[in-house]
Formats: C-alpha cells, structure tokens, sequence
C-alpha cells in the first residue's frame, strides 16, 4: 500500500464547528475551563510560531524542561525535550531538579502528577487550562465519598481495596491512598488489581470502568458478573446491597470519550477492508472490542509492539489518532490504519498548540509565570501514598499508561 493510500485511512475531520471544537480550535465556555490567556494568543497563522518558539526556549536554556504526551500534535511534540506516557513524564520532570519550570503539554490530571512528583522550587505549567480529561472529570472528589459512605452503609468499605487509574485527579488518588489503594496504569493494572486482593475481599476501580473490566475478566480469570457498575448519579450507584454484597469488582461509570468510540463493528469493518490485518487497541477500550482485537495494551506497548512488526505487515490501530497518524509516519514499510473511519481526536489534548505553547514560553521569557498547577500539600501528601504504593509492588515497574 503506498502512502497516498495509507493517508486515506487517516480520515481527517470536516471542518465543522464541531470538528473544530473536537481539534481544540475552538471553544465551549459553557464547559471548558481556562479558554482565555491573559494577553491574547498568537494567531495561528503567524508564520513565525516555529521561530518564536524555538527561540524562548533557547533563551531559557536548563531552567525550562518540556514534556510532551505522545496524544500532542506533531507542532507541539517537535518542541518536547521527551515524550512518553503521563507517568512516565512527570517521573522524568522529577529526574531534572535543576528545571524550574516544567511546561507539560498534556492535560490537567497530568500536570498535577508532575507537580506532586516535582520539588517544592519546580513550577508545573500547563499551557491551556482547559486541556482537561473527560475520563479524569468523570470522577469528582464529591461523588466519590458519596460512594465511600454508601459502601459502607452497605458493610462492605472495610474489605474493599480503591484502584485509581492514573488517568484520575490529584483528589481521587489522595482518597486512594487514605483509603489503603493504589494507583494503577494500564500496563500493570493487573499486578494492581491482584495486590488490591490480597488486601480485601473486593475492589472498587476508579475511574474507567472498561480498564477495570478487561483487566479482571482478562487477566485475572473473573467473570462478568463479578463486576457491577456503580453511577455516581444514581442513588447508592444504582445498585442494590445484594449486588455489592455479591460482587467483586466495583466499576466507577466512566470511559475515555476517545477510547470509548471503537465498536465492535469497526474490528469487523477493518478486516472486511483489509485482508490479514492485526488489529491491536488499547484496554481503555470497551470489552467487546478488546476481545475482538489480535492485541491489546497499553500506548507504550502498541508504539513497540509497531516498531517491532514485520516490514510489509498491516496494522489497524485503536487509539487517539494523533499517536496513529505518528506510527504511520515513523513506520512507512508497514500498512498503519485508524480502527474507526470517523475523526477521534482527543478534544482536550488537542488544546495544547503552538500558539499556546509560544505564549506560556514567551511569558516565562518576560518573567511572567502563567497556567501554573498547583496541588494543595495535603492532597498532595495522600496522592503521594498512593503512588509509592503501585511503585512498591512486587515485579519489574511499569510506568505506561
């Protein structure tokens, strides 16, 4: 398949006022949080952005350490001093102490990682505070407690064991780590759940409930019905006594809004369009994609497992096209394509772009600190716990998400 035909697989969005919105080109004050920058932008079609860019940053030298999630635009990535997965970076923000200022072109929970890892003399910036994670939004610290309480009035709190995906707010890691849990990613959320266990009796997995559902059923041998799905918007999670009482596994009701997209259908759709392709997803996925896929793992593991495929193999991959768009391009004697014929950006990683990038540089430039994130010492404390506690777990560490 030459590349004209591989671009074809990579459908780009219209540009629709929702497709914009979806690429971070536009904005919904209704719901987005930090859509304005004190000054104004650069407009984005200042041809000068790439310039500008690369000079504030040669200008702040050793004192500037910029992470970039592997989700960013190829603009924003060219900028990045490393790229990885979100633990992996905020771990490599704190192997740079001489850095004060860690801009993380990423989303919110993120950026709060790397503020809880970090010294107390490092600043977190994140250049568009409205680069959120509707995964990490669907589990508030509100919500949560309620939860907490209802188990235990249902007198089971005290052998349940919380699980946080690391794709979860400062706060919710905080309650992990009072309650006794830990956090997870999703390469080693088995070796996590396992853990969890041998502690208690059942588990409540926070936030994504299709990680928590692939890795029990899949890797740890549960059935289905061993898990229930608690709704924080329903009274006691929509779910009975005798439902908690039975279960094991507690889902939190959240999902990746970009993961989440992939159907079943599509695994079928991919196959039909070409023959002896691999399909490989990541397990934020939902269960009956997962099942259907030849792979399934974690963004680390499908960027290798790619690098490591036979040259002339095909390869439709479930996951943020950013990243497929880049395997695509750093993989050219293999056939890369996107598991879903419609665009599935993910909207909010897709807020961190050049202009925003030039103007949280060119402000550390000028001795202005903008977008600073900032984790409260207490929650920060608790977080902490439950981080120490997955990076405290027997087996070789896992660190992708």
């Amino acid at each position: 398949m030459n590349n004209g035909q591989m671009t074809e697989l990579l459908h780009e969005p219209q540009p629709t006022p929702l497709a914009l919105l979806l690429l971070g080109q536009a904005a919904d004050p209704a719901s987005e949080r930090g859509v304005e920058c004190p000054g104004g932008l650069p407009a984005a079609s200042d041809p000068d952005l790439v310039d500008r860019a690369a000079a504030a940053k040669a200008a702040l030298g050793d004192r500037l350490f910029i992470l970039g999630h592997h989700y960013q635009r190829n603009e924003v990535i060219q900028f990045a001093d490393v790229t990885g997965d979100s633990f992996k970076l905020a771990q490599q923000a704190a192997a740079h102490p001489v850095a004060e200022f860690i801009v993380f072109c990423g989303v919110h929970f993120m950026a709060e990682s790397a503020d809880i890892l970090t010294a107390d003399n490092q600043q977190v910036i994140l250049p568009d505070l409205a680069a959120g994670c509707s995964m990490a939004d669907m589990a508030n610290i509100v919500q949560v407690e309620q939860c907490w309480d209802d188990l235990a009035a249902a007198g089971i709190a005290a052998v349940t064991i919380p699980i946080t995906y690391m794709n979860s707010t400062a706060a919710i890691k905080a309650f992990t780590g009072r309650h006794g849990g830990s956090v997870c990613t999703s390469s080693n959320a088995e070796r996590s759940m396992q853990w969890a266990f041998e502690q208690g009796e059942k588990v409540l997995f926070l936030p994504d409930q299709h990680l928590g559902r692939n890795t029990a059923v899949r890797e740890l041998g549960l059935s289905l019905v061993d898990c229930v799905v608690f709704d924080p918007r329903k009274p006691s999670g929509g779910l009975t006594t005798e439902q908690l009482h039975a279960a094991k596994v507690i889902l939190w009701k959240g999902h990746c809004s970009v993961h989440g997209r992939f159907t079943a259908d599509c695994v079928d759709d991919v196959r039909n369009r070409i023959p002896g392709v691999s399909v490989i997803v990541h397990p934020e996925c939902t269960y009956e994609v997962v099942t259907k896929a030849d792979f399934v793992g974690s963004t680390e593991k499908i960027i290798s497992t790619i690098a490591a495929a036979p040259s002339g193999s095909a390869w439709a991959i479930g996951t943020e096209l950013n990243l497929v768009k880049r395997l695509a391009q750093d993989n050219p004697d293999k056939t890369i394509a996107y598991l879903d014929k419609s665009v599935c950006f993910c909207s909010t990683m897709n807020r961190i772009d050049l202009p925003h990038l030039v103007w949280v540089l060119e402000s550390l430039v000028a001795g202005q600190v903008v977008n600073r994130i900032e984790v409260d010492p207490e929650t920060a404390k608790w977080a902490k716990v439950s981080l120490d506690r997955m990076l405290a777990l027997p087996g070789p560490i896992a660190t992708a998400d």
